[in-house]
């Protein structure tokens, strides 16, 4: 029996040592799982989850994973608990296996704050705080929940790193860029797209910053949008963001895409509405359950509401290259411009 990698006898992390080599890694997790599936490992290993649950090392627990949505060549490897095979315990990456917060850390003092993602290793930590940490742990997951795509392998995004681990990100639809597959309409202005801090640094301000960074970004802009439809977390990080920086409360739109004027809506004044206690010009923009309302369309197109409903993805089963039926496993996206639950 073997216990899950928890750092290198180098003290180094995953993100830290792998190269940007996504079809390497894919060729790779692909020959192991074929070993798995034929049974020739040379025995069945038995791995400790941190909980101290032990997991045999077999295909029935091990799943292919499409890292992007738009380009299913991209795969990782994951080890699922065999009682919950929705919820990811373990990312295989060069030739070890290492647990999801694991997978998360970074032993570099030069990741640090925001950072904008550009390696593979750190697209791979962005998927693991989308799709494993907010879409499966970190929320209120109905029964009839549907499961939503990962992000873009084109996708802007900035992490949060703090103490040496990643614990948020937030990503952007840039100007110009397209609403969507198959469309030729194109953002008319940045949008402040999906945003997730997680749980135990939540109430620090974290929301605010990141809003405040993608502010100063686009510092030339006249305008930007906050993806619509916004969840009553992200309306207090807006409420509390604009009350303390007054300069920004004209440039800030809740928006639908493209952005044209007749798809913004003033964040501020829906502020002093609310305030003063009129009646909300945008209703169905406050639910209480922010991880269930609201859609991002990772190729970007137009979000439908749809009481939940969304782009249904996957964590494959067997077969190195397709997923068949009855050996799924959902994977979610945090939703337009929103954070679960407690305000960050």
């Amino acid at each position: 029996m073997s216990s899950l990698a928890s750092v290198s006898p180098t003290g180094i992390y995953p993100v830290d040592i792998l190269e940007d080599d996504p079809e390497g890694h894919r060729e790779a997790a692909l020959a192991y799982y074929a070993r798995l599936g034929e049974g020739s490992q040379p025995s069945a290993e038995v791995l400790s989850l941190p909980t101290g649950e032990q997991v045999k090392l077999e295909a029935s627990s091990v799943r292919l994973c499409t890292l992007h949505h738009d380009e299913p060549q991209h795969k990782i490897l994951v080890l699922v608990n065999p009682r919950d095979t929705k919820t990811v315990v373990a990312v295989h990456i060069k030739e070890t296996w290492w647990s999801t917060e694991d997978v998360l850390r970074t032993s570099d003092p030069a990741r640090d704050g925001l950072m904008k993602v550009q390696s593979f290793g750190e697209r791979i930590v962005l998927f693991i705080l989308n799709v494993v940490i907010f879409g499966r742990l970190e929320r209120k997951l109905d029964e009839d929940d549907m499961f939503f795509l990962p992000h873009s392998v084109k996708e802007q995004a900035n992490i949060l790193w703090r103490d040496g681990a990643a614990v948020g990100f937030y990503t952007t639809k840039r100007k110009g860029s397209l609403c969507g597959d198959g469309t030729g309409v194109c953002y008319l202005l940045p949008v402040f797209d999906t945003v997730f801090v997680r749980r135990t640094h939540r109430r620090q301000g974290l929301g605010a910053a990141m809003l405040r960074d993608f502010c100063e970004t686009f510092r030339e802009e006249e305008a930007l949008g906050v993806s619509s439809p916004m969840s009553p977390a992200m309306y207090q990080v807006c409420r509390k963001f604009l009350l303390a920086h007054p300069e920004e409360r004209g440039r800030l739109w809740e928006v639908e895409p493209p952005g044209a004027w007749g798809q913004r809506g003033s964040i501020w004044l829906k502020v002093q509405l609310q305030q003063s206690r009129l009646p909300d010009p945008h209703p169905g923009d406050s639910q209480e359950d922010v991880s269930s309302h609201g859609l991002t369309s990772q190729d970007g197109g137009p979000r439908q509401p749809n009481h939940g409903e969304g782009h249904q993805g996957s964590i494959s089963g067997p077969g190195p290259e397709t997923a068949k039926e009855g050996r799924e496993c959902g994977v979610d996206e945090a939703g337009g411009a929103q954070l679960d639950g407690k305000e960050a």
